[in-house]
């Protein structure tokens, strides 16, 4: 019988794809060491990598199976830039501050690609992305987009699609108009994952999955680590829970609120060859955004109910299947043979959540669907912080961002208010 992971819906196709995932032991007891790691994702994995490669005493522990969270079930698209448009952050911190911001987006993007090349991890990259709109008012943003990536941000990879360009890239006439991006792609993020994680212990890292973090707290000059299986006591901590925070730090829990997030596989579209025939990924321009691309093996991949409570939808399938059929008709009976879902963790202006939460003990976190790249290379980052090196993480450091609304009672239900609101806005 197949595995099922305890915090989601359903198997992946991802999962379906890596069955030779291997598996790590619990924290067999308590332990010491130099720098402990809560969360066995992007994020941690890489700090663990970094920091055990250059002789750091590393022990890293998760709630569940590493990949069990965002990092082994997202959409698997890089993207460009922060989640903000670049003239966006511009406007907002003037672009002293926003040019740095974007280009560390883009060694993001370079970190990864040169990570997986270096290891010989097939993470099945695809390149391309496709960002369409459904609102016929935002061409003068799209059209003003190229242009400042362009001339203020030295990206030359973007270009303006007219409706008879994106209907034929796309394979639909549901979107008006879009921007064709050649400077990114897509990946299978499970494989990078695994890959990942396995680079970790070769490294000397000590990894443990099905370890709960209990408590975490500062005593007599150490991080001290409650777990479900024994304390891990280290000189310094990374928190890299993201969204899925719970209750264990009160100062992330505030700042990074978790969104779920569902995306289901198709069979694959052998009669479908007008589907996306450039093999690009696509998002498009509705707050609750829609994200889509084929698989290398030439399956669908699409995301899009987006739901602000913890609770799951009796039939995925069904939901994506309505909003495959909007965009493909052709596709309104198309079998899906996967569907899943996880939480996303955002923070109030879509911008990552860097800070010190308490002496020695480090929070990174919300990457707002940009994670991919972004907490792959913070990861990094957190491991040249550690090692005494000046990084671009100090960039993070500066933005403003407010904790959510409501406090600890009532944000959740607040966002759901709030972002249920731009979601009927979508329609119109």
């Amino acid at each position: 019988m197949a595995w099922q992971s305890p915090i989601s819906p359903g198997i992946s196709w991802y999962e379906a794809t890596v069955p030779d995932r291997p598996a790590y032991p619990a924290l067999p007891g308590s332990r010491k060491a130099d720098v402990a790691i809560v969360g066995g994702g992007y994020t941690g994995l890489q700090a663990a990598y970094n920091l055990a490669k250059n002789g750091t005493d590393v022990t890293l522990i998760d709630a569940c199976r590493f990949g069990d969270g965002a990092s082994g079930r997202n959409g698997g698209q890089f993207g460009t830039g922060q989640r903000a448009w670049a003239e966006d952050m511009e406007e907002l911190l003037g672009h002293e501050r926003a040019r740095p911001l974007f280009d560390m987006a883009e060694n993001a993007k370079r970190y990864v690609l040169d990570f997986a090349r270096e290891h010989a991890i097939d993470i099945e990259f695809m390149p391309g992305q496709l960002s369409v709109s459904h609102k016929k008012s935002l061409e003068r943003d799209y059209r003003n987009h190229v242009e400042a990536m362009t001339e203020r941000f030295g990206y030359p990879h973007l270009s303006f699609m007219d409706r008879e360009e994106t209907v034929s890239r796309l394979g639909s006439s549901h979107y008006h108009f879009g921007i064709r991006d050649t400077g990114t792609g897509h990946i299978h993020p499970l494989k990078l994952l695994v890959g990942l994680a396995n680079q970790a212990a070769l490294a000397g890292a000590n990894l443990y999955e099905q370890t709960k973090a209990l408590k975490i707290e500062k005593k007599g000059g150490a991080v001290v680590i409650e777990t479900n299986r024994g304390v891990v006591t280290a000189d310094r901590a990374l928190i890299a829970c993201n969204a899925y925070i719970g209750n264990l730090e009160p100062m992330t829990a505030s700042h990074v609120m978790p969104i779920r997030s569902f995306i289901g596989a198709t069979t694959m579209l052998r009669d479908h060859p007008e589907v996306l025939p450039g093999g690009e990924s696509v998002d498009d321009s509705r707050f609750v955004v829609r994200y889509f691309r084929k698989s290398r093996d030439g399956r669908l991949l699409f995301g899009g109910r987006e739901a602000y409570t913890a609770d799951n939808p009796r039939d995925i399938s069904a939901h994506i299947r309505r909003q495959i059929s909007e965009i493909y008709p052709a596709l309104a009976n198309i079998e899906i043979t996967h569907a899943w879902g996880g939480s996303v963790g955002i923070t109030l202006p879509r911008q990552p959540f860097y800070r010190e939460v308490m002496p020695g003990v480090t929070t990174i976190g919300g990457y707002s669907g940009h994670g991919v790249m972004l907490s792959n290379y913070c990861g990094k980052l957190y491991a040249d912080v550690a090692l005494g090196k000046t990084t671009e993480l100090d960039l993070l450091k500066d933005l403003n961002i407010p904790a959510f609304p409501g406090g600890t009672r009532f944000r959740s239900a607040l966002l759901f208010l709030a972002l249920s609101w731009y979601a009927l806005r979508d329609r119109f």
